[in-house]
């Protein structure tokens, strides 16, 4: 087991099925992370559950509840500080973040999006690649900064695009490869082997 797990922090929206995959991994006694904290910005979440179900504290922080983008970063903040949090999961957190935030936590915040980026990005990624045509996307973890879906890339990984594909099924596809690819993304950053130089990360991985 590792001295000390990295306290990590999970923001979501949605149903939480990449927050399931971090919990998941996390479960296991030498993984060197630990959820300590997960926060929705809606209170409908189905992530909200798998929280409960983990023995996670939740906090929902509605965002329609406060003024500007900025006080409810604000929020977001002082709650991860309280719960002494030091780094930040993004898993279907469907907020844009403000720059002030996003620079406070530089290189401790991470996301995961359906494509493999600088390529696709948007809400509607899946949809981008298919009216693409192209014969490859997938999924990328990557350090957050203030432009959307932009950032340092952390780990990557491809899925092919098949004949017939529809918008659903293709996501469920990428969906699979983002399970493996967040916990193990997560991993690298919380045992030390990630470092950042011009913009590009390296690892080290002996």
């Amino acid at each position: 087991m590792p001295d000390k797990r990295l306290r990590t922090g999970v923001l979501i929206s949605g149903s939480g099925t990449n927050l399931q995959a971090l919990i998941d991994a996390c479960a296991s006694k030498d993984f060197p992370a630990e959820i300590v904290l997960v926060i929705s910005n809606r209170a409908d979440a189905g992530g909200l559950g798998r929280a409960e179900r983990a023995g996670i504290p939740a906090l929902i922080i509605p965002h329609k509840e406060y003024s500007s983008r900025e006080a409810f970063d604000a929020a977001l903040d002082a709650a991860l500080i309280k719960a002494g949090v030091e780094f930040i999961c993004l898993a279907g957190f469907m907020r844009l973040l403000s720059e002030g935030f996003v620079q406070k936590w530089r290189d401790r915040l991470i996301n995961i999006h359906p494509s493999l980026l600088p390529a696709f990005k948007g809400i509607d990624a899946v949809e981008q690649a298919l009216a693409a045509g192209v014969s490859r996307t997938g999924c990328t973890v990557h350090f957050v900064r203030p432009e959307m879906d932009a950032g340092p890339i952390l780990l990557q990984a491809e899925v092919p695009v098949e004949p017939g594909d529809t918008p659903d099924i293709l996501h469920d596809r990428i969906r699979a490869a983002e399970h493996r690819c967040y916990p193990e993304a997560l991993r690298l950053a919380a045992s030390g082997k990630v470092s950042i130089r011009n913009e590009v990360v390296f690892l080290d991985e002996t």
